[in-house]
């Protein structure tokens, strides 16, 4: 694979901080800028972070002394990479409007935020589940006038744990309808307990546009494309119920499922054990060797011990048993910064990048 040059826009935010560390040593990809407001325009990457790096690993030191671009001079940006991270902290129809301008200038955008989930050209993409969506890219060029330009976009994080979990039993047992709880690490909001600790000794009920998020965008991923969109699916029926708990980082799901054809707790077990997808197959870089991971331990997965499994990019799964209501009940737990947000983007990245669509 050639090395790509590439920029982060949206670099001191949480997720920004985030793809920048995971940018470090990647086999293929570069780092070469690091963009932001015009307020951290100007200043090294290092100055314009100030005592806000949140990560546990020190800052690359190869980022430091990086002069931070104006994300809005979208032209000067482009000039110097082949595509762009986007996790930028803005309105929606404002994030809408420069990831277009971005993908117009003929530079792609992997973006993590929720702007153009739903445009329906854009493929909204988790790696192992639905890559065959990359297909709308040229449908999607065609409406823009670009060439190379285009906007793909990772999923919401409260959907990363559960939407593996099911995807894997809806061929052969078809889910009907399923009940979702999570339980939402402080780092989604893009918080630490130093800088919000009222979180501390804390549970929040609500997690802004979260429910409609988790109950809408899994049936886009598990739609089809058709006549240059992403037609959503129609089943299953979802129902979702968003908590903010005191974690650092790692989103869980309480998950209830039903089924057409309901299957044995073996059966489940074995589909989550032989499942994987496209990043297996190519062995993507961030790609986890083992996508689903099932815990017989019944206190398993813990947020603590489990949500760095292979890097961050596994899922865990456990306590699947029988339930009164519906078939089965189960819990799942990933990393929401790494497989749900920066992790999945560069993984992302990795997939478009083996299938030319940045060439």
């Amino acid at each position: 694979m050639k090395e790509f040059h590439v920029g982060v826009v949206g670099a001191t935010g949480m997720v920004g901080q985030r793809f920048i560390s995971l940018l470090e040593n990647h086999p293929w990809f570069r780092l070469v800028v690091v963009a932001a407001s015009p307020r951290s325009a100007g200043k090294t990457y290092e100055e314009a972070i100030g005592n806000r790096w949140a990560m546990p690993a020190p800052m690359p030191e190869a980022v430091k002394k990086m002069i931070v671009m104006d994300a809005s001079d979208v032209e000067a940006v482009v000039k110097k990479v082949d595509f762009v991270f986007c996790a930028v902290d803005m309105k929606k129809d404002e994030i809408k409007a420069l990831e277009e301008a971005y993908a117009k200038a003929e530079c792609p955008v992997i973006s993590n935020n929720s702007a153009h989930r739903f445009t329906p050209d854009v493929p909204m993409i988790i790696p192992e589940i639905n890559a065959a969506h990359a297909e709308i890219i040229p449908a999607q060029r065609k409406r823009l006038g670009t060439k190379r330009g285009f906007i793909a976009v990772k999923s919401n994080c409260s959907l990363q744990s559960y939407v593996p979990a099911l995807h894997p039993l809806r061929a052969d047992f078809g889910v009907t309808k399923s009940l979702v709880c999570t339980y939402q690490a402080i780092s989604g909001a893009g918080k630490t307990f130093e800088t919000w600790p009222e979180m501390i000794d804390n549970v929040i009920p609500f997690i802004g546009g979260e429910e409609g998020k988790s109950e809408n965008e899994p049936l886009k991923i598990w739609g089809e494309v058709k006549d240059g969109e992403i037609v959503s699916a129609k089943s299953p029926s979802l129902t979702a119920q968003c908590l903010r708990v005191p974690c650092s980082d790692g989103h869980m799901a309480a998950v209830f499922v039903s089924f057409d054809r309901k299957p044995t707790i073996e059966q489940i077990k074995e589909k989550w054990a032989s499942y994987s997808g496209e990043p297996q197959a190519l062995n993507l870089p961030s790609a986890p060797k083992q996508f689903l991971h099932y815990f017989e331990e019944e206190n398993r997965p813990q947020t603590k011990l489990d949500r760095n499994l292979e890097n961050g990019m596994a899922v865990s799964i456990g306590r699947l048993r029988q339930d009164t209501q519906y078939d089965y009940k189960f819990v799942c737990l990933s990393h929401n910064t790494l497989r749900g947000a920066a992790g999945g983007g560069v993984l992302l990245a990795e997939l478009l990048a083996a299938k030319g669509y940045f060439d």
